[in-house]
């Protein structure tokens, strides 16, 4: 099984210093090729799918082990290090303005692979697709700020990105991998890894939201007045809220459930209406189908058709590894010692300095539990 997922950080403001992002991207090119020489290249996107590998690398590289630029730095200077004419890897998007670029680059990519427009066009749809779901599907606060493509001429492909939660300040780190994703909609990661699970999350790629999902198609295919009538009917003006006549302590408690939207994009119902998707991905595929609008839909679909969507947080590990204190979960030690010994190896055929490689050796070491 894949351990693909999530993996949740606290945010560390500033850049990485020159002298140690240089032999960053050094160090990240001598072990993607020995990767690459002795496994091939689809075994690397098979390694930096993996949170744990992912993870250990970033210390490898000389990175703090719980740092949100685990994510930025270290896949900033993988970018660097691989290049698609000599490597056969094609690294698009990055952190803020730069993801947004990530269609262009997988253009220029695809033409230096020599892909057909079909193919090119296939990739770019998935990374919007994996950027769409993370940021629509799974509300759980992290709206993303980076985004990595990572692919090779055969269409295979990593996504590697991060969302921010502006309220505890830390960041979440969502990993995918083609080969396991049998659908964009549903449960598309083979698993998930965080420090912080929340109430109330809506997870509309959980398979107890299928009927939801289903119900969000019918009602788009209808038209934006019927969802705007249903939306409304939701809760008159003069209807008060139950939470008004709980005793004062109970008052604390919300009901997520109930939240409606606070903007719902009706221009993009109408295209949706006109275009009548056939399923839920067709319909998030639409430009403009944002959260807002997904979680009134399952509003809908909730508390008028009685079919609820999941209101789980998704997430079953924490953030690589586990904690030395068993919480959230007792650290993966057999997963942990796989990823350092599969490092400890790639690094001593590396063509590195001695005395680099041997910091690095320490650096790995230092992540085995006592």
């Amino acid at each position: 099984m894949e351990k693909v997922g999530i993996a949740e950080l606290p945010l560390h403001w500033g850049k990485a210093p020159r002298w140690l992002f240089n032999r960053m991207v050094k160090l990240a090119k001598c072990i993607a090729e020995v990767i690459v020489y002795e496994y091939g290249k689809e075994e690397l996107l098979k390694r930096l799918s993996n949170p744990y590998w992912f993870q250990a690398f970033s210390c490898v590289l000389g990175w703090d082990f719980h740092s949100s630029g685990s994510t930025t730095v270290t896949l900033g200077a993988l970018k660097a290090a691989l290049k698609p004419e000599e490597h056969e890897i094609g690294i698009a998007g990055g952190k803020g303005k730069v993801s947004r670029k990530t269609p262009e680059e997988i253009k220029k990519i695809g033409d230096i692979f020599n892909l057909s427009t079909k193919n090119i066009e296939k990739l770019a749809y998935s990374s919007r697709m994996v950027a769409k779901v993370d940021n629509s599907l799974i509300q759980a606060g992290y709206p993303l700020y980076h985004h990595t493509f990572i692919f090779t001429e055969n269409g295979k492909w990593v996504v590697v990105q991060q969302g921010f939660d502006v309220n505890n300040q830390t960041a979440r780190r969502y990993h995918w991998i083609s080969e396991s994703v049998k659908s964009f909609v549903e449960e598309p990661h083979a698993a998930i890894c965080c420090d912080i699970k929340k109430e109330n999350v809506l997870d509309m790629t959980s398979k107890q939201s299928k009927e939801a999902r289903k119900i969000s198609v019918d009602l788009v295919r209808e038209g934006p007045n019927r969802i705007r009538n249903d939306l409304l009917s939701l809760r008159p003006i003069y209807q008060k809220s139950l939470k008004e006549f709980l005793p004062v302590k109970a008052k604390d408690f919300v009901v997520h459930v109930l939240k409606m939207p606070k903007n719902v994009n009706w221009d993009a119902l109408k295209k949706a209406y006109d275009f009548q998707p056939k399923n839920y991905e067709e319909l998030i595929g639409i430009k403009g189908i944002g959260p807002s609008t997904v979680r009134g839909l399952a509003l809908v679909s909730e508390i008028i058709y009685g079919s609820p969507p999941s209101w789980k947080d998704p997430v079953k590990y924490s953030f690589a590894y586990g904690g030395k204190d068993g919480v959230p979960k007792p650290v993966d030690r057999k997963a942990m010692d796989e990823s350092i010994k599969f490092l400890d190896e790639i690094l001593k055929q590396a063509e590195i300095e001695k005395k680099e490689k041997l910091e690095a050796l320490k650096r790995l070491k230092k992540l085995l539990p006592e």
